[in-house]
């Protein structure tokens, strides 16, 4: 029984044995096909890829080696795809010079007034705009930048070049606007006139929001509007500075002092008037807070020295440093006597080593009760008669002999229009309480302001004492350019030692109205 059971098992075992080998030799043929299909589907893939690598490869090497713009980058909307640094500069410039405008003009109201561009150095930065260009496409890895440069082959990219200028000087010119604003904030002042001190209240004003007024000309040069549309200047509203009779007590409260002056080393000390308040300081500072006015009287004692520097005569001031004179019409009488009280005010004024001059100070407000007159003066780009019209020619005056004698001028603005006194920048406009003339005696000595004005002719004389430095001044001025509404000017100081130039110093730039 278990041989047949053997038996059977072998002949179970062989019949598997023999349908395997069976199926195995039906299979075969398949497995072979598989086998050359995937062989050549591999090698297409391993094909694909490796074209992809070359063209990859020689797509790197391209951008690598391309020192051009990429494809599809544009500035300021000009097409700059495949250009060079020097060919895209070139075309740009040549493209925004025409767009650029000489001068801009900038208004607040019904006041309007001009900005020349090239004084202020305005341009558009396309230096650095066709830098960013060049980054573009070139700043990541090779697959970023690569990406990248497609990516622009489909779309583009517009670059806007930044407007560039002077700041500082676009600044000031601001600064001098906003004094001329007709709506502009009045500081309060003081004053000496005779016995008394004598204070004036400010008035709340606009003034220029530089930061902002800035950003507005940027913009609207920028979106090539500032050619035909008046810029609107930003203006914001600003009290008046408290009037400080602590303050003003100490500026003014001084005891007198006699003029004397030494020989080794030559030195002069010029006499001084004592000041002091005829009243108590809380009963001044009642003066002030019991009502609003526009104007306040503090009596003052004026205790006078007893040798003043007119006594010592020349030997405190031996040389005249420089002199300057304008001429005006005599015959209007009005004028001429505004023209004398202000002169009065100055003639005799010394300024010791660093001490600074204020026009205003020493001028004191224009008012009836100094007995100033009605005559012609600019208001807001018009001809009025105003209460001490004529004076700014005295400053003009002043400012020429300060100018020769090579002094440091601190505060000085210039006229809405050219004057008939003085050629273009070389005038100085005041206003009381907002515009004020200022220089400081830099020198190593005092010196003293000699004026008269007499027939015709208006005369400054600064008188001191030389010194080894010393230097030769010319002033020259001239138009650099005149348009439809205004006219600018430059003024330059000359310095010269032994006939040759040793330095040549800017003094202004200045923006004129036309007539």
């Amino acid at each position: 029984m278990s041989n047949q059971n053997n038996l059977l098992e072998k002949d179970v075992a062989k019949t598997v044995e023999n349908t395997e080998e069976k199926i195995s030799t039906n299979f075969s043929p398949i497995e072979k096909k598989t086998t050359s299909v995937l062989s050549i589907f591999t090698l297409l893939i391993i094909l694909f890829i490796s074209i992809l690598l070359v063209i990859f490869a020689i797509f790197t090497i391209y951008n690598t080696f391309n020192s051009n713009i990429i494809s599809g980058v544009h500035i300021k909307d000009i097409n700059v795809s495949g250009l060079s640094a020097s060919d895209a500069k070139y075309q740009l410039d040549n493209y925004l010079k025409d767009k650029l405008p000489e001068e801009i003009t900038v208004k607040h109201g019904d006041f309007e007034t001009t900005i020349s561009l090239e004084q202020m150095d305005v341009a558009f930065d396309t230096k650095s705009a066709i830098r960013s260009a060049l980054k573009i496409g070139r700043e990541g890895n090779i697959f970023e930048n690569n990406l990248q440069v497609l990516s622009m082959m489909f779309g583009n990219i517009n670059i806007e070049p930044n407007v560039i200028f002077d700041k500082k000087s676009l600044t000031k010119n601001l600064e001098d606007i906003s004094t001329q604003l007709p709506d502009a904030v009045v500081q309060s002042s003081y004053y000496i006139e005779g016995n008394e001190l004598v204070i004036t209240s400010g008035k709340e004003g606009n003034v220029v929001d530089i930061d902002a007024t800035l950003e507005a000309i940027k913009n609207s040069i920028s979106n090539f509007s500032a050619s035909h549309e008046p810029i609107e200047i930003a203006v914001k509203t600003q009290q008046p500075d408290e009037i400080n009779i602590d303050q003003i007590y100490q500026e003014v409260r001084k005891d007198p002092v006699d003029a004397y002056y030494t020989k080794d080393p030559f030195e002069i000390h010029p006499s001084e008037n004592g000041v002091d308040f005829k009243v108590s300081l809380e009963e001044a500072k009642s003066i002030i807070s019991s009502e609003t006015k526009e104007e306040y009287s503090i009596p003052l004692n004026i205790i006078r020295p007893n040798i003043t520097t007119n006594m010592i005569g020349t030997e405190a001031f031996p040389d005249l440093l420089s002199t300057f004179s304008t001429k005006y019409a005599a015959s209007n009488r009005n004028r001429t006597t505004n023209l004398i009280l202000a002169a009065n005010k100055i003639n005799g004024t010394v300024l010791m080593p660093g001490e600074t001059f204020s026009y205003n100070k020493v001028v004191g407000a224009r008012t009836i009760a100094a007995g100033y007159k009605e005559a012609p003066i600019y208001v807001q780009g018009r001809v009025e008669d105003g209460l001490g019209g004529g004076i700014c020619q005295i400053t003009s005056t002043l400012y020429n002999a300060v100018v020769y004698a090579n002094l440091e001028i601190t505060q000085r603005t210039n006229h809405q229009f050219v004057p008939s006194y003085v050629t273009a920048s070389r005038d100085a406009t005041v206003v009381y309480g907002a515009i004020d003339f200022q220089f400081k005696n830099n020198r190593d000595y005092p010196i003293k302001l000699v004026c008269s004005v007499s027939g015709g002719i208006a005369n400054f004389q600064i008188f001191g004492m030389r010194q080894e430095n010393d230097v030769e001044v010319q002033i020259s001025s001239y138009e650099t350019g005149r348009t439809s509404t205004a006219i600018y000017s430059e003024a330059y100081k000359i310095l010269r030692r032994d006939g040759q130039v040793v330095d040549k110093q800017l003094l202004s730039k200045d923006t004129y109205k036309k007539h």
